[in-house]
C-alpha cells in the first residue's frame, strides 16, 4: 500500500534522504507530555521484570542503577502503546517510508543527572529490518542540549554499510558498542525542545552525551518502526503493529539483538 499522507514538504523529505535525520517540531502537545511525564513517573517507583528493573534501595554513584532505560513500555502499558502509534507519528514515518510503517519497538529513557550516555552505534544494526530499514522516532520529553545529554547524530552516514562495532569506553557509555565514524564526518549534538521529535535513518550513526548536568533529567520516549514491505526483523522486535494497534508477524531475522547490550560491570567515575 502506498501512503500519501503530504505532511512533509518536498525539503523535509530531501533533508532526511541526504543528512539521514530530521526534527519535527512540536508534535506532542502539553497535555499529552503530561501523560506521559505521569505514566513513566509511575512506572519509576516500580519493577517489571524483564522490561524495568531499577534498584529502588540502592544509594550508588551510578545513577542508571536507579533509573534504568525502560524495555518495551508497550507490552505492557496502554498509554506506551496508544503513543508508540500517535497519530502526527504515524502520519510523518508514512511520509518517510512511502507506504504504511509498523511499529516495532518502544523505550523510555529517564537520563537523570551524572548518566553516561551512550556511544555511537547503528539502529539496523540490532534490528536488523530486511529489505528496507528501520527508523526512529525519537521524542524529546525534556529539553535537550549539551549539557544534559543531548543525542548526536553524524550527519549523511545514512547511506554508510551497518559496520561491526568496536567496544565503547565504559566510563563513557553505558553500552557495550561503538561505531567509529568514516573519515571526515563528525558527530553533533541535536538541541531539541520538549515536543520535538527526531526522525532518523537505521543506519545513521547516532548517539548521546552523558548528562553533565546538576538537576536537569534529559527523558525521551524512543520508539523504531520498520517498512510495511519488509519480510524479516529481529525477534526482539515482534510482534509487530498496525497504526490502529492490530499485531502484525512477519519472519524471523536470526541476526540483531536487543538496542544495545549494557555492561555489567560497576561503574566507575
Amino acid at each position: 500500500m502506498t501512503y500519501k499522507q503530504l505532511v512533509l514538504t518536498d525539503e523535509q523529505k530531501k533533508a532526511f534522504q541526504k543528512d539521514g535525520y530530521l526534527i519535527v517540531k512540536g508534535l506532542f502537545k502539553e497535555q499529552q507530555l503530561k501523560e506521559i511525564d505521569k505514566t513513566f513517573e509511575d512506572i519509576s517507583h516500580q519493577v517489571i521484570p524483564g522490561h524495568f528493573e531499577p534498584d529502588l534501595q540502592q544509594e550508588t554513584v551510578d545513577p542508571l542503577k536507579r533509573y534504568p532505560r525502560v524495555m518495551h513500555p508497550h507490552r505492557f502499558n496502554e498509554t506506551a502503546k496508544r503513543y508508540m502509534l500517535h497519530p502526527p507519528v504515524m502520519d510523518v514515518l508514512a511520509d518517510l517510508y512511502g507506504e504504511e510503517p509498523l511499529a516495532a519497538q518502544s523505550m523510555f529513557y529517564y537520563k537523570p543527572p551524572g548518566a553516561r550516555g551512550q556511544a555511537l552505534h547503528q539502529d539496523n544494526f540490532y534490528l536488523k529490518v530486511e529489505p528496507g530499514n528501520c527508523i526512529a522516532a525519537w521524542t524529546a520529553i525534556d529539553s535537550t542540549d549539551q549539557e544534559n545529554g543531548a543525542l548526536l547524530v553524524v550527519p549523511k552516514t545514512s547511506e554508510h554499510d551497518i559496520v561491526c562495532p568496536e567496544l565503547s569506553d565504559p566510563k563513557e557509555s553505558f553500552t557495550t558498542h561503538y561505531v567509529k565514524p568514516p573519515k571526515d564526518h563528525k558527530a553533533i549534538p541535536v538541541v531539541m525542545d520538549r515536543g520535538d521529535v527526531l526522525f532518523f535513518n537505521g543506519n545513521l550513526i547516532h548517539g548521546s552525551y552523558s548528562n553533565k548536568s546538576k538537576d536537569r533529567f534529559r527523558r525521551a520516549f524512543i520508539c523504531h518502526y520498520a517498512n510495511s514491505s519488509a519480510t524479516r526483523i529481529s525477534s526482539h522486535y515482534r510482534p509487530l503493529f498496525r497504526a490502529d494497534g492490530t499485531a502484525v508477524d512477519i519472519e524471523t531475522n536470526p541476526d540483531g539483538g536487543p538496542c544495545g547490550i549494557e555492561y555489567d560491570i560497576p561503574y566507575i567515575h
